[in-house]
């Protein structure tokens, strides 16, 4: 195993660069200032020195002169001048630049200095002839020491301009060194990583990052030539998942495609026959059968009786019209209610009477459920051997979900319809007692009063009796033309207006007298069968009006808040309620009545002789919120 090479980041690789050059800056730096010390230093020994010049001509004159007073102060400053050069000054950068050189001529100054201080100074001399010559060659020892003090600072001044030429040098190597190794570090790899990424965006995913190096830059090359392999492998990968994913989405489309054809073709069928004939057709194409067998169980699922059969041989279906559960799976007795694929050719030791004989080799039985009730099956015939996908098995299995609810759909509409026809069976024969019965049990006794008249051969009394025959003909008459109104009369889910105008044109073609109706107030809709009973009474008192009020005018007010309220007057004869309410040979108010009470509804009748009637229906206010809508024709009204 070949060991890797140690990894140095960015940040190490350029401090390992540039740490050599910051020292060399620092150790010029420091060496500069060390030389601009000792310049400073020997520049002030040169002051100081000069000042020593100065001091001695000073005290020449002061001798020369005779004023003497002034001469210890100048000895003490003198001699102070020597020891700050000898010694240095440690509050100022003052100090001799000391060589062999400087140490000699800074000897011979105090050796000077001794004999001067101690022929003139000391001692009062009066001859003054040699004071001028040993002043002037003590002030020329001291120029000599200075010159040399200067020799020395020159050569310091020499390695300063060289530091500082070393150290312009090193900045411009530096900085030469510094970008190389920038490019070499970052511009370099930067730009090899954009080539690349160029490659990549041009389309060609074999780019890779030649030169990796071990720093962060070596990281990303690393990580990028990792990503374009991945690139490129799912490149080479592309048309083949494009070509799957293509594969599964056409599969899903032709689910949804059969999941929509089928139940466009539950929702659309309108007989048990058309749906199990068109149920088996499309399954057989779906599920690419060679045959289909749709059965339908009993409640006790004991026998199976064929709904519908495709691609079947005629004997083969005419022979399992009706089976026992399990005889189905040609010949096999197990009752499940999961999907089985079952294959035929395997179960030779049963005696095949139908599957084998057609050529067959494997049958897919499938349960007809709905809610957990097992409802019957749809068998499924191949010539093949056929082992369904998951995916298909789930499409079978949701196919004949929606056939089972196709089927209860069917059953409960028939169911429906059935109880409407009772309905209206009974509201018929109820309608029939209330008025026609009523008015043939009048014609009934007028017949028999007739034969008595005939027997008798009163003619007055036959007369009469035709009269009241006649009478009752005509009445029975209008009841029947009253019950067919009513039955042909629609009413509107949503508003009742429409049907009460519809009624009130019909009562003024048939009786020539002229109504009004008038809308109050904005309520709730009421449901369709209370709208029945509403008319029906409503219509009950417009046939009194026409049989009894002799009236000129109608009037139907409707008010719809705080609850349903419907009167219906007119400007007729009226009635005593006292007297007419109870003859019975007038069974309108008790009509009216029973189907007041059947809805919950208060029936007030309001009249006065002479002076015209009026009949108020009011509904409790609970009984008419919109709860449910059912459909117009729920008792049959066409």
């Amino acid at each position: 195993m070949m060991s890797r090479l140690p990894r140095w980041s960015l940040g190490s690789k350029l401090a390992l660069v540039g740490t050599p050059f910051l020292l060399l800056a620092l150790l010029s730096t420091v060496t500069t200032l060390w030389v601009s010390w000792q310049l400073d230093g020997g520049a002030a020994a040169v002051n100081e020195a000069g000042r020593m010049r100065m001091q001695a001509y000073r005290m020449a004159l002061v001798v020369g002169t005779g004023e003497t007073l002034e001469l210890p102060g100048l000895i003490r400053e003198f001699e102070q001048s020597l020891q700050v050069l000898s010694n240095g000054d440690p509050e100022r950068p003052l100090f001799v630049p000391w060589d062999a050189r400087a140490r000699e001529h800074f000897s011979t100054v105090e050796l000077d200095w001794k004999q001067f201080k101690t022929h003139w100074l000391l001692q009062h001399r009066t001859g003054l002839t040699s004071l001028r010559t040993e002043t002037v060659r003590f002030a020329a020892d001291i120029d000599t020491f200075v010159t040399s003090i200067e020799a020395h600072m020159s050569r310091w001044t020499a390695i300063l301009h060289l530091l500082q030429t070393g150290v312009l040098a090193l900045a411009v190597l530096g900085a030469a060194v510094l970008l190389f190794t920038g490019y070499l570090f970052v511009l370099e790899p930067v730009g090899l990583l954009k080539q690349a990424i160029q490659k990549i965006q041009a389309g060609d995913f074999s780019a890779r990052v030649d030169r990796v190096t071990t720093d962060e830059f070596g990281t990303l090359a690393e990580g990028f030539n990792g990503m374009a392999e991945h690139l490129q492998s799912m490149y080479r990968n592309l048309e083949a998942k494009v070509a799957e994913k293509t594969l599964e989405l056409n599969e899903k489309r032709e689910r949804l495609e059969n999941l929509y054809e089928v139940t466009a073709l539950v929702a659309n069928a309108v007989s048990l026959d058309e749906l199990a004939q068109g149920f088996t057709k499309s399954l057989a194409r779906i599920a690419r059968a060679d045959g289909v067998a749709l059965r339908w169980s009993n409640q006790a699922n004991q026998r199976h009786l064929m709904l519908a059969a495709q691609g079947l041989p005629l004997e083969m279906v005419d022979a399992e019209q009706c089976i026992y559960a399990g005889d189905c799976h040609c010949g096999t007795s197990v009752i499940d209610a999961r999907m089985k694929v079952i294959p035929i050719r395997s179960i030779a030791e049963v005696p095949q009477k139908h599957c084998a004989k057609a050529g067959f080799e494997t049958v897919v039985t499938i349960p007809v459920r709905l809610h957990e009730r097992v409802m019957g099956e749809l068998d499924l015939f191949f010539h093949a051997r056929v082992i369904p996908s998951d995916a298909e098995r789930s499409l079978l299995e949701a196919l004949s979900r929606h056939l089972a609810s196709g089927m209860e759909n069917l059953r409960l509409n028939a169911l429906e319809k059935e109880a409407a026809v009772s309905q209206e069976r009974h509201l018929l024969a109820r309608e029939l007692h209330d008025s026609i019965a009523q008015s043939l049990v009048f014609l009934k006794i007028q017949v028999q009063l007739m034969r008595d008249a005939l027997n008798s051969s009163d003619p007055v009394q036959i007369a009469k009796v035709l009269e009241e025959i006649d009478a009752g003909v005509r009445e029975s008459y209008g009841d029947v033309r009253e019950l067919l109104l009513h039955f042909r009369t629609r009413t509107n889910t949503e508003d009742i207006e429409p049907a009460l105008i519809t009624t009130l044109k019909k009562f003024e073609h048939q009786s020539g007298i002229k109504a009004t109706l008038s809308m109050r107030g904005h309520g709730m809709p009421l449901l369709p069968d209370l709208q029945i009973q509403v008319l029906h009474i409503v219509q009950e008192a417009l046939s009194n009006v026409r049989k009894h009020a002799r009236a000129s005018q109608v009037w139907l007010d409707v008010q719809q808040q705080p609850a349903w309220r419907f009167e219906v007057r007119d400007d007729g004869i009226g009635f005593s309620l006292d007297k007419d309410a109870l003859d019975e040979t007038h069974v309108g108010l008790r009509i009216m009545t029973e189907r007041a009470q059947r809805i919950d509804a208060e029936l007030e009748v309001i009249s006065t002789p002479g002076h015209g009637s009026s009949i108020i229906v009011t509904l409790q206010a609970q009984a008419h919120p919109i709860a449910k809508v059912v459909p117009n024709d729920t008792f049959g009204i066409a």
